[in-house]
């Protein structure tokens, strides 16, 4: 879910209660596709604790990037489905679609949003 400026068309993600272009109040909800093209990316190997829990290493970096969806507005988060090991085969571009992923052991999981390439 996203929100959509009533006066100038802006769309926010996360859902805003000020128009972040215009400051107009006016919001109003919108859901999104989960649909987008990925604008910038870095993987990281030295890790916070949470993803070290989750296994990410100096051996298994995860990524993470910017996608530009397709009614508007930018989310960061971890892409899924690439090879963080071989940063120069990810391409700026590529189309990506939101999926959850579920983190954490037991009672303690959590759904965390994530972006990978595409299902053909």
């Amino acid at each position: 879910m996203g929100s959509k400026c009533c006066s100038c068309g802006a769309i926010s993600v996360p859902p805003r209660p000020i128009c972040n272009e215009c400051l107009d109040s006016e919001m109003e909800w919108i859901e999104l596709k989960g649909k987008g093209k990925l604008e910038s990316f870095t993987c990281t190997a030295v890790c916070p604790p949470f993803m070290a829990e989750e296994g990410y290493s100096t051996e298994n970096p995860y990524c993470a990037g910017v996608v530009k969806l397709e009614e508007g507005g930018s989310v960061v988060a971890l892409i899924d489905g690439v090879d963080a090991n071989v940063p120069e085969n990810i391409e700026l571009g590529m189309s990506l679609e939101a999926r959850f992923t579920h983190l954490g052991e037991d009672s303690s999981q959590e759904a965390y949003l994530v972006f990978g390439p595409v299902s053909v």
